[in-house]
């Protein structure tokens, strides 16, 4: 099954397309064929309840080196000490959910929380859990496709829930043999954890190699 879909499907797709600020293609649907094409093509969809379905491919792009990440000498002392407890794909949608529930808004409307849920069931989408007394404490998820991790978001209900997800969702990407940990945006916060911008000409040559990875995320 060829889910990503062959490059005449989507023309619409295509991160040449993009305009200064990144957006490429107004329109279409989430279904997950072209959702896995948009990502093998270094695009993403984002938007809000107020607007149609938006794709974007920013350049430049923000990644994580994942021999690079940032973890805090007491954010390793929280890891060791156990207080959390670590799962993987075992609350996809508590986790998506936990994802889209913020004051000031989501661009998680509905549609796409049942589009990545829908990757979920395909074995595309995957989360990283964190518990704490046995309550979801944090979280994050995202796509994988070969040697590919696109994350997505993350939240935290309890201090330390998404830093402690996160930092062992890239030790799994780390020893499972992926190439390429895309975050989309660089924001104050992920450049706190370590991310950098790479040219989009750059970061589309390593998702090329990254997609001939051979590797699974669960």
């Amino acid at each position: 099954m060829n889910w990503p879909g062959s490059r005449d499907q989507f023309p619409e797709l295509n991160p040449a397309f993009a305009d200064e600020s990144g957006l490429v293609f107004i329109g279409g649907d989430l279904h997950p064929r072209r959702l896995l094409a948009a990502y093998c093509r270094g695009i993403f969809p984002w938007y809000d309840e107020s607007l149609p379905i938006c794709w974007w491919s920013p350049d430049p792009r923000a990644i994580f080196e994942l021999d690079a990440i940032h973890v805090s000498r007491r954010l390793k002392r929280t890891i060791r000490s156990g207080k959390f407890q670590v799962t993987v794909n075992q609350d996809f949608s508590g986790v998506i959910r936990g994802c889209a529930d913020r004051e000031e808004g989501t661009w998680l409307v509905p549609e796409m929380i049942d589009a990545y849920e829908t990757l979920h069931r395909l074995g595309f989408a995957h989360s990283v859990e964190a518990w704490q007394d046995g309550e979801l404490a944090g979280g994050v998820y995202g796509v994988a496709i070969g040697g590919f991790f696109a994350g997505e978001s993350m939240f935290t209900r309890r201090r330390d829930g998404s830093k402690v997800a996160f930092v062992a969702l890239a030790d799994r990407l780390r020893q499972r043999g992926f190439t390429l940990f895309d975050t989309q945006f660089l924001t104050e916060h992920t450049a706190r954890m370590g991310a950098i911008e790479i040219p989009k000409s750059q970061y589309l040559r390593r998702l090329r190699d990254a997609l001939n990875v051979k590797t699974t995320f669960a």
